[in-house]
Parts: C-alpha cells; structure tokens; sequence
C-alpha cells in the first residue's frame, strides 16, 4: 500500500513546499524543507566521507554543515533513494523498496496530519491545528541541544532526554558518551562514557551548574533554565538575542558550547569541560578536592588524613571521630564545587540556618550548603557519608559547611578529664542498666528475650553496644558498607575474628522500631542457604542495631550494573544466582513454618557469600501470611518501584504473586545487566520488561543478553530463562506462576506457556503519591524505595 501510495506521489510531482509538507507532498533525496525565517534546513546528507545517506536537520546559514539532528542515527540508506512521508500515523522514512528505515511511532490516527520545521530546528508533527502537538524532534536529542529543547526526565511519563556524542564524524548513531540529568538525590548534570561516571557538571544552584565553567558576562547566549518538581526535572536555555548557540557532545567526550560568528563564519567556544584533569570524576576519591593551582593536586579536607599516601584514589578519611551533637564543628568553604549530590537530601524552602540546625542534630549528616544561590541563599543541601569529586576554583563555586569532629577543650587538665570520665561513665551505666531493664521486660513480652534456641540448631545472640563499637572501629566511615532506608550498615570484627556486618537503625529513618522487631521475629525463626543468616541484634539505650553474617561479595546489584564488574557473571554464576533466589523465595512462600511475603524483592536485597551463592536480606518490610489466607489489601505500601507488582503500587493487594513479579524482574535484570526502571532504549520508551516482551514477540529474545555474557551461555537455558522472566511479570497476578512451579521450570526441560503481556509494559515514572519527610534522606541504590503510600 506505501508503494502504491510513494508512486501516486511521484505522478502528482508532489515536492517540499516552504517549511512544512502534508500527506500529499513528499520529501526525496535532494530536496529539502526550509524553516520560515531560513534557520534550518531539513533533507538527505551524508556524513564526512561516508557514502550513506541519513535525514537530519542542519543549520541553513552555516558552512561547513553542522547538523542538529538526525533522524535514522542506527538505520542508514545505503543509496539515494530515500523518501519523507506523512502518513496518518505519523513521519515515515522509507527507501526505494519501501522499507522503512524510521518512523516517528505515533499511536494516534490523524485526520490531517501536518510535519513542520520550525525556526527553533524543532521538527513538529501536529493534527492540521498547530496547538495539538502529537509529536517533536526536541523530545529525541541527539548529540545537540538547542535553544528551546529540554534536557532531563519527565517522571509522569517517564521521557529521558539526554544527549549521545555520534560515534565519529562519519557515523551519527549513537557513540560511547552521553550527557544526562542524573535525578538521584538532588539532580545534577553528569557526562558518562557507557555506563561509568566521567565528568560531573554538578548541580544547578540557581545562576549554573556548580561544576561547570563560569561564562563570559557579555556573551548574551541563552536565558537559562532549570526546572524541579513532581512532575519532571529539566534544564533548557532560551534563546536571548541574535546569537545562534548550541550545547553538544563530541566523540572524545567533551561538553562544548559553541556560538556562530556570522562576520568570520566560524564557530567559537564559549566553554568547554572537561576542562583539566581536576574534573575527572572523583580523581582524588573521598573527602578530598583537587586544586589546579597547587603543584599537589589533591588535598584532603580539613579534619581528614590520605587513606592512602601514595594512592590518592583511595581519597581521605577522619583524623577523629564525629561526637556527633557534643563538640562538631562546621568549617565554611570557598568557591568549591559541591559534592556529588546522588545520595544527598534537599529542600528548597529553608533557609541556612535552618539547614545548619537540621544538620547539627542529625550524627549522619556531613555537610550542608544551600541549593540555591540568588538573592543572598536559600534552599537546603544536606549530604550524608562520604564527600565525593570536589574542586576548588579561582573563581567560581560555591560554599560548603562540612562537619569535622571538634578540637575545643584540650586546655582541661588530666584530673578534670578524669573526674568526668569516671562521672559520665557512673551515670552512663546507670541510665544503660535501668534502660536495658525496662527494654528486657517489653521485650519479654514479645518473645525476643529469649536469644538461644529460637529454632533448633540455630543460635541468637544478644550482643552488647561497647562489643559492637569495638567491633566497627566505633562505627569508622572507613567501614561503612552501604546505607538503605533502614540505616547505614558497618562492617565488623568481632573479638575472635569472626567477620559480621551491622544494620545500625538510624535515628532519621523512614523504617522504625516496628520494621526493626519485624525483621527480628521473623528472621530469626528462618534458616535456609538463600537466606542471611541473623547472628543477633543489639538493644541498648537508643541504639538498635542488627547483626549479620558478613557477605564478601556484596550486593548483586553491585555486579550485574557495572559494566567492568558484571565480566565477573558468566552464565553459570548468573543462572546459578537465580536458581537460589527462587528457592529462597520458594522457602519463605511455602516450605518455612510461616508463609512470608518478602515485599521487598530487588537487586541490592540479594547479598552474595564468597562463593556468589546469593542469600536473600532486609526483611523489615516482610509480611506473615495466615494458612487459609491468599491475598490481603493494605494501606500502606511499601517496597521499591520497578519491582512492585501493578496490583500492589496501585490497589495496595499483595500476595506471593507480588513477589512472583519482583522475582521476574530480577530475573530479566540478571539476563541483561541492564535496570528495570532505569531503561532506556532509542526506539522506544518502554521499561526493560516492555522491551523484553517486544523481542519476545518478534522472536529476538537472545538480544536481550546483548554482549554482556558473550560466549559464555547456551542459547537454549538463556532463552528459558527470559522466558520464565516473563511468565513472573505478567500483569494478572493469576497468571504467574507459583514459586514451586517457578523452581520447576527453571530446572527442567518441560514445556512452558506463552506468556501475557508484562504489568507496568511502559510504566516508567512513579505513582502518584506526597511525599513529606520530616527527616532527611538518603540511599545508596538507584532505586526508588516507597516507604509510605496510599493505595489508590
């Protein structure tokens, strides 16, 4: 039917009118659509010394060409016979043949369909009225970024704009740098070179981005833009004046701002970066800022010692320790770039002081500065642990209050020590002593005195903090593991060597005693190979910690989404992995004495023993389930978008088919290395199970490995194992496979059902829901934990 239709067209003679064709016109190799003042030009063209032909938009006035953007980046005509149409569902790029090599994937039927260039080099397609906008180049970036066009996330949905350098300058598909608005903590402007982090340009504090360059005053470019709300985060530049200016990303992994001079027909840099050695991502490591006018380069922050003299990657750590709310202080410094903020809290309606005070009171707080810095300050930045990638300019920056451990009171003589110390230790045991008591007995109640023989063959421990202290090095941020919506977790050594890892509840957390007993009663009744094994905890004064064994290997999470680390899956680890994940879960759903719905089932939750056997953590968030009972409703939903089922993010229903489906998604996680709820793909805005469920359908499932596993797996196990994937995502919980049947499969050769289509196919953005802590937060994963919502 197009070829009948791409021929009528030639017949009729049809061509490019001005700056905007119809379903009656066409646009053919060597023709070409003008925006109306003679901005840009849209048409055919091939690359350097290239001989293949791509349709892009390029700037009219400019030579030598310079072009914006590019529709078939991936997919290159190999002749001169490529045809433009509008069609009634969207722009169409075919060949002679009628192949289509793009398209603009509109979903909806238009009556009369209208493609238009604009003077902003915009590609607009709209239904016949200008003001219904169906579809726009400027929401597809490629390695340009226009006056007018947005960078970074619309979280309802679920759109990434960001920038790809080409791979060379004969090849625009897409290169190994990209330019993004990381939306982590409080967002920020990074560069990375596949998946790792090369340049952070930082965050945008009310005047720019606090670790990019300074520009010139007398350059008018750009009115610029930085936008944060529920709804989406972004950062656009207004054109301001005459002069013509673009923000890109070259094949060597620069950022660049370029202006047009139209007097010398060149185009000259208003800024580049990374600018020198100091902006390489974290070059001095930790608590360290790298000086370009110091012959020394790196320096550790005041109060901090070189971990290690001679490697000044491994950054810097406490000369002392923090006495938290009893001696802290809070040094100010100058025309710094502020750390990375992935990991940091924000809130931009306090002012310094308050943010001072709310810092001051929280022990896990490091340092703190204002978000924005028009019009004297305001806003609040707060960072916890370790202080990462900071710079120190001539000019420029910003100020940063960090928390150093105080040096006040060394004047007191050795008898006055003494005699407080012997004071505050009397008092100190007899507030623990009468504490502890009163603990025991509401403890007693619930069961949880009684430490030994829990179960058999299985042992609680109750340890002492003084024991736990020593153990952590009185809880050295040198041995900090990680941080969740819990607390930080430690790692220990106990007195006979015995190596533990310590879940310390944070004071600020969003998780409180009630998830703290809960992970304890129910733990402490388990016992299987995939679980983490509970030593036992610790409750004392204010202090409430769990003891763990100590997994070596980390996360799984810690692998599978570093491209360097993940070279240490093959297949048989990966497959072996998920084999003890399903029994886990398969233990805790049916073959434990209690039915156990996990609710919080995701990557950073499967902690890996030496041997990578993955052991199955955090129940804090875990249900009991009655033995008639099949499915409950709740109030309060709880878990980590990206693995929640749709009946649970949505109607708060849970079961162990909620589970079921966050096991799925682990599974294809682990099959492609890649995030469910971070994926992004350049033909389509689907999550990772829309995109699996595509190559599903069009039987190209092995994609879905990529190049990760290489050689290493059989085709026919890899393929099974999607498959099984797909069959736990299924959006209808009846649909899913019980655990049982789940282990069953994976291990058999049996025949399997034709999975459904996956719940949260294209869902990519958050539920709607108010989120008002009265507490900072903080995470080191790059999920999103849902710790309250209603269930609508």
């Amino acid at each position: 039917m197009l070829g009948a239709y791409s021929c009528l067209l030639f017949i009729l003679g049809a061509s490019a009118a001005n700056d905007n064709i119809t379903p009656s016109q066409s646009i053919r190799d060597g023709e070409t659509l003008v925006s109306v003042n003679g901005t840009f030009e849209l048409g055919f063209f091939s690359p350097g010394t290239s001989a293949k032909r791509y349709l892009g938009i390029w700037y009219k006035r400019v030579s030598p060409r310079t072009v914006a953007w590019v529709a078939n980046r991936e997919t290159p005509l190999t002749d001169q016979s490529g045809l433009l149409n509008v069609t009634s569902k969207g722009i169409v790029l075919l060949d002679g043949r009628d192949r289509i090599f793009w398209s603009s994937n509109t979903s909806i039927t238009m009556k009369n369909p209208v493609v238009q260039l604009m003077d902003s080099g915009n590609l607009v397609l709209t239904d016949g009225n200008y003001n219904s906008l169906l579809w726009q180049s400027f929401d597809h970036p490629c390695d340009t970024l226009l006056p007018g066009m947005k960078l970074g996330r619309n979280f309802k949905t679920g759109m990434d704009r960001h920038l790809s350098s080409w791979k060379s300058i004969n090849d625009p598909a897409p290169g190994e740098f990209s330019l993004w608005i990381d939306t982590h903590g409080f967002p920020q402007l990074v560069l990375r070179k596949g998946s790792v982090l090369q340049y952070r340009a930082g965050s945008w504090n009310g005047l720019g981005f606090t670790g990019t360059p300074p520009l010139k005053e007398n350059v008018p470019l750009c009115d610029y833009k930085f936008v944060i709300n529920e709804n989406e985060v972004y950062y656009e530049c207004d054109a301001k004046g005459p002069a013509v200016s673009r923000l890109w990303v070259n094949q060597s992994g620069l950022v660049l701002r370029s202006i047009w001079s139209s007097q010398q027909d060149v185009w000259f840099l208003a800024y580049y970066a990374p600018l020198d050695r100091c902006d390489l991502y974290s070059v001095c490591g930790a608590n360290a800022r790298c000086t370009t006018n110091s012959s020394r380069r790196c320096d550790c922050l005041e109060g901090f010692v070189p971990k290690s003299p001679n490697n000044w990657s491994e950054g810097c750590v406490r000369e002392r320790e923090l006495k938290c709310r009893n001696g802290d202080e809070f040094p100010k410094y100058v025309k710094l770039k502020l750390p990375d903020t992935s990991s940091s809290w924000f809130n931009a309606s306090m002012n310094l002081k308050e943010c001072s005070e709310l810092c001051s009171k929280n022990c896990s707080c490091t340092a703190y500065a204002n978000s924005d810095v028009e019009r004297g300050g305001s806003g609040c930045l707060l960072w916890f642990g370790d202080l990462m990638d900071m710079k120190e300019y001539n000019d420029g920056g910003q100020d940063l209050y960090i928390r150093i451990a105080s040096e006040r009171g060394r004047s007191v003589t050795k008898k006055q020590v003494g005699i407080i110390i012997a004071s505050v230790l009397l008092m100190a045991m007899f507030i623990v002593a009468s504490l502890f008591c009163i603990w025991r007995k509401k403890l007693k109640k619930q069961g949880l005195t009684k430490m030994s023989h829990m179960k058999e063959d299985m042992e609680l421990w109750e340890f002492d903090f003084a024991s736990i202290a020593k153990a952590t090095d009185n809880f050295a941020s040198y041995n900090k593991l990680g941080e969740g919506g819990f607390g930080p977790v430690y790692k220990g050594t106990l007195v006979e060597g015995q190596e533990i890892a310590v879940k310390r509840l944070s004071k600020g957390s969003g998780q409180g005693m009630e998830e703290f007993k809960n992970e304890v009663t129910l733990i402490a009744r388990l016992q299987h190979r995939n679980l983490v094994k509970l030593l036992g905890c610790c409750i004392q004064a204010d202090e409430s910690m769990l003891i763990y064994e100590y997994m070596p290997n980390k996360s799984l999470d810690f692998f599978i989404f570093d491209q360097a680390r993940a070279t240490f899956l093959d297949w048989q680890k990966r497959i072996h992995i998920v084999g003890g994940i399903a029994r886990g879960i398969l233990y805790l759903h049916q073959d434990s004495r209690m039915r156990i719905i996990h609710r919080d089932l995701k990557a950073s939750n499967v902690l890996l023993d030496n041997d990578m056997n993955p052991k199955i953590s955090d129940f804090g968030m875990a249900r009991i389930f009655g033995g008639d009972e099949i499915q409950t409703n709740t109030h309060k939903v709880v878990g980590t978008y990206g693995y929640m089922s749709p009946e649970y993010a949505a109607e708060g229903l849970f079961s162990v088919k909620s589970d079921v489906f966050s096991f799925g998604v682990l599974v294809l996680e682990i099959v492609s290395g890649k995030k469910n709820w971070r994926f992004s793909h350049p033909d389509h805005d689907h999550n990772l199970l829309g995109h699996a469920w595509i190559l599903w359908k069009e039987k190209r499932a092995m994609e879905l490995a990529g190049d990760t596993l290489a050689d290493s797996h059989p085709p026919t196990e890899v393929l099974r194992c999607i498959h099984v994937g797909l069959l736990c995502v299924q959006h209808r919980p009846e649909d899913r496979p019980n655990m049982s049947s789940v282990v069953l499969m994976l291990s058999s050769d049996s025949l399997l059902p034709e999975p459904n289509r996956p719940g949260f196919f294209t869902e990519r953005s958050l539920p709607e829901a108010e989120f008002s802590p009265s507490y900072p937060q903080s995470s080191t994963t790059n999920e999103i934990t849902i710790t309250e919502l209603q269930g609508r």
